[in-house]
């Protein structure tokens, strides 16, 4: 390719021509170095592990804090990652849980419904509501909203309700959703979103999801399975 390069410049000045031979040999290298990294997925060239590495710690602490709910010590660690590792895995997963993080202690947004399967969720039927975002089609959903089903009754006592939402996405209808219900006997007010928009307000990208709204606010928000009975007392006071 160089030979060829050079034999049709004719006539050009030995200057231009050296000039244009340093470029090359310089393209040449480059294309060397990239050709001796591992290439990632679709030929994507793969992440430094140095810096995945890091990233990786970092995650790991911010994820050991939000588990206690420190979320003051957690968000700097989060902005951390997504500033200087944001390329990397941890660092993608951190835009996801900041997003998470700072919709603590805002105001809620309010119940909106496309339609109910049963009851209706309203903020002002218990003194802390939480909110679950779940789809028929995910298996570890199916998994939550019985037991939270089972949970209920104790829940009630301490003034906490549960409100359910789904888009019926992907392969839901509405007749497997209300078959669902019934089946696992599941007695908490069960919406369908309105265009997405619960889900939405609530920083909802993956699921199961939840939120707990005490006097208007979020005072949490996270994965339905790290509720445990400790968890629930320490964030209700219940």
């Amino acid at each position: 390719m160089l030979a060829l390069t050079l034999a049709l410049l004719g006539c050009a000045q030995k200057t231009d021509v050296d000039a244009l031979t340093a470029r090359v040999v310089a393209l040449e290298e480059k294309v060397v170095t990239l050709e001796k990294r591992p290439a990632g997925p679709a030929g994507q060239v793969a992440a430094d592990p140095v810096k995945e590495e890091a990233a990786g710690v970092l995650m790991k602490e911010a994820s050991e804090l939000l588990k206690v709910n420190d979320y003051a010590a957690a968000k700097p660690k989060l902005e951390q990652l997504i500033k200087d590792y944001g390329d990397t895995k941890a660092g993608k997963a951190a835009d996801r849980q900041y997003k998470e993080v700072g919709l603590i202690g805002t105001p809620a947004a309010a119940i909106e419904a496309a339609s109910w399967y049963q009851g209706k969720g309203d903020y002002s039927a218990a003194p802390v509501t939480l909110m679950v975002f779940w789809e028929i089609w995910c298996p570890h959903c199916k998994k939550e909203m019985p037991e939270l089903a089972e949970r209920e009754a104790e829940l009630k006592k301490k003034g906490i309700q549960i409100v359910g939402f789904t888009k019926v996405t992907k392969s839901a209808t509405d007749e497997k959703v209300a078959e669902f219900i019934k089946e696992h006997k599941i007695k908490y007010p069960m919406a369908k979103e309105k265009d997405g928009s619960m889900s939405k307000a609530f920083n909802v990208s993956g699921i199961p999801a939840a939120a707990l709204v005490k006097d208007g606010k979020v005072i949490w928000r996270g994965h339905p399975g790290r509720l445990d009975e400790e968890t629930l007392a320490k964030l209700t006071g219940s």
